[in-house]
């Protein structure tokens, strides 16, 4: 009997740090991925927008000033191709301005100021571009239309005449988003515009020539809607 007890014991004695070792063992569970955001650019969007302006011009004195306004535009996103439509308007004050003598019948000789400001500005575009996650490369072109203003001085006397005049803008830029519905753009547009002639009424009539403006720009958009999905 003591041998059979002996002879358990060391059965028991061997079993229990194989059993020990068993029930220690956990099965390994891989953590989960956390999800990854990818952004998607379809919907619409409103800005504000602001920039500087110079005239493209073989002659000095040359326009050139700043502008601040709004935008509002769409996206389509497919794949990673991304199509818009953009509209923007701003307040503008792009001038110059020059001074020399002329002619008044009657008087004589006098000194004249001829000065030309861009009040207003804007234009209506399509965009297409390549959207890598949070970021979008664009060309643009399109509609763009300008508010101006001349004004002729001498003698102590100014006449004005404004005139709205229409024409086309090409360029490009790069945007990206910085927060969930929020983006920041860089653009450069160039804008050329026809010609009108200004002081008709007066039987004077004095025509601008095509105005062409370099324009850089800077923006802030809010995107409506969700243009963030989670991707695991």
């Amino acid at each position: 009997m003591k041998k059979v007890l002996l002879a358990s014991a060391c059965l028991f004695a061997l079993a229990a740090p194989a059993s020990a070792a068993d029930l220690a063992a956990r099965p390994y569970t891989k953590a989960p991925i956390a999800p990854a955001a990818v952004y998607n650019w379809t919907g619409f969007y409103l800005g504000v927008v602001g920039g500087g302006a110079w005239e493209e011009s073989s002659t000095d004195p040359k326009m050139q000033g700043g502008f601040v306004g709004g935008t509002a535009g769409y996206n389509w996103q497919t794949g990673n191709v991304v199509f818009g439509l953009e509209a923007d308007g701003a307040w503008a004050d792009v001038s110059a301005s020059v001074t020399g003598a002329t002619v008044v019948p009657g008087f004589g000789v006098a000194a004249a100021t001829l000065s030309s400001k861009t009040d207003a500005m804007g234009t209506v575009r399509g965009r297409i571009g390549w959207a890598v996650n949070n970021v979008l490369l664009y060309g643009t072109g399109g509609y763009a239309w300008i508010d101006n203003k001349v004004t002729l001085s001498a003698l102590g006397v100014s006449v004005s005449d404004s005139k709205w005049h229409s024409g086309w803008t090409v360029g490009a830029g790069v945007e990206a988003f910085f927060a969930p519905q929020w983006s920041v753009k860089g653009e450069y547009l160039y804008r050329s515009f026809g010609s009108e002639n200004y002081f008709s009424n007066l039987g004077v009539p004095l025509a601008s020539g095509t105005i062409n403006f370099h324009t850089v720009q800077v923006g802030v958009n809010y995107h409506f809607g969700a243009p963030v999905v989670a991707k695991y």
